[in-house]
């Protein structure tokens, strides 16, 4: 099976994945993505705003507000202000999506981690040189 095609599967399983986690917890799969931006903008200390996580999700402003409302009435993400400027409202991720995201995700995360264990600086090198060429290509095509 050639590389591509092996991708294309390792995206349908993480997808059916991500799916039943947004079934088990009434969630929107739109919902889920979001959660994982405003994640993975956290992680890297920059929260966003709303209308970054539109801009990261491909979203007009009516179906961010309605994706953040979604969240924030599940407690899944709160409004917070910007410290630095209070007309700024930034999102933040509750600890209860957090815990129920280790939940779901955690085992898969743990496996990979194992799997990525058996590897050597120089293969794990380069598996992070495909997949950063990879989600490089994908972004290119959406502009």
């Amino acid at each position: 099976m050639g590389i591509v095609h092996l991708l294309r599967e390792v995206t349908v399983e993480l997808a059916l994945f991500q799916g039943e986690f947004a079934r088990t917890n009434g969630l929107h799969a739109t919902d889920v993505r979001a959660l994982i931006c405003l994640l993975d903008a956290e992680r890297a200390g920059a929260p966003l705003t709303p209308g970054e996580l539109g801009a990261r999700l491909g979203l007009h402003s009516a179906g961010t507000t309605s994706a953040i409302d979604r969240l924030e009435r599940a407690g899944h993400v709160e409004r917070v202000r910007d410290a630095h400027d209070r007309r700024r409202v930034r999102l933040q991720v509750s600890e209860q999506a957090v815990a129920l995201g280790e939940r779901h995700f955690g085992p898969l995360i743990a496996q990979t981690l194992d799997l990525l264990g058996t590897f050597d600086e120089g293969e794990v090198a380069a598996v992070r040189r495909f997949l950063t060429g990879v989600r490089d290509a994908a972004k290119s095509r959406q502009a």
